[in-house]
């Protein structure tokens, strides 16, 4: 593993208790950064952290992601306890199943808006204060091939990332020239938790899709997480980063 320098900062990690989001938390940690996890998941939560902890220092905080008191209180209390926080990773999200568009409830449709693209906004719109209050920050927004291409059956997932590469554009232009960096990675399909909530069909279809002809391993999303969230990425903001082996035409 190519050791990533982030001693001394502290980073917030969406979803880190499982997954993709565990995984950075373990990078981040093994880098020197302290890290913070906001999960809804108060079990996988607190499991989470028990076993992160042989690693740095870890504090986990149970937050609904798309309520905006609750981000902001978690942000202050992240400030107040951390006394910064110099990395944001956006990773939380849900697929909400597969149908085709006019098949899906709009009760799943909006809550897979709110889940991966309401509270990236959320949890930018308050720790981007935080960071211009000093000058510096790293926010890292987890998209995916799918905010790119559009996978079929998957309208409401394939727009909630489609939105977030825009939101990822247009934050980064804002802060430029403040120290503040924001920048996303579209990858392709992982096998984690978040497969429970796909058909056997979609899995297919997407692995299909990939020229390496393998899935992506999840430790292989946090080592490019962990250098854009460090000073070594200096220049690059508002990008999209590819990591679907093959898969993305642009």
């Amino acid at each position: 593993m190519n050791q990533i320098d982030l001693k001394g900062r502290v980073a917030v990690v969406t979803g880190g208790a499982q997954g993709i989001g565990y995984a950075i938390c373990e990078r981040l940690l093994r880098s020197g950064a302290g890290v913070v996890l906001w999960d809804v998941d108060a079990v996988h939560l607190a499991e989470a952290c028990t076993t992160l902890a042989r690693l740095g220092t870890v504090r986990g905080e149970a937050v609904e992601l798309t309520d905006d008191a609750a981000v902001a209180a978690a942000t202050a209390k992240a400030v107040a306890v951390e006394g910064r926080i110099d990395i944001l990773v956006n990773n939380a999200g849900i697929t909400g199943g597969n149908a085709s568009t006019w098949e899906l409830d709009p009760s799943v449709w909006r809550r897979v808006i709110e889940v991966n693209l309401i509270a990236p906004y959320l949890t930018s719109r308050h720790v981007v204060q935080a960071m211009l209050a000093r000058g510096y920050g790293r926010i890292v927004n987890i998209a995916s091939v799918a905010g790119k291409e559009g996978n079929p059956n998957a309208s409401h997932y394939s727009a909630s990332k489609a939105g977030l590469i825009a939101l990822t554009k247009s934050l980064a232009k804002e802060v430029a020239t403040k120290g503040i960096l924001v920048n996303a990675i579209t990858p392709a399909v992982a096998k984690t938790a978040m497969f429970e909530q796909m058909t056997q069909a979609h899995i297919a279809y997407m692995l299909g899709k990939i020229p390496m002809g393998r899935l992506l391993e999840v430790q292989e999303i946090a080592a490019m997480v962990a250098w854009l969230a460090s000073e070594d990425c200096s220049f690059s903001t508002g990008a999209v980063f590819d990591i679907t082996g093959g898969r993305a035409t642009y």
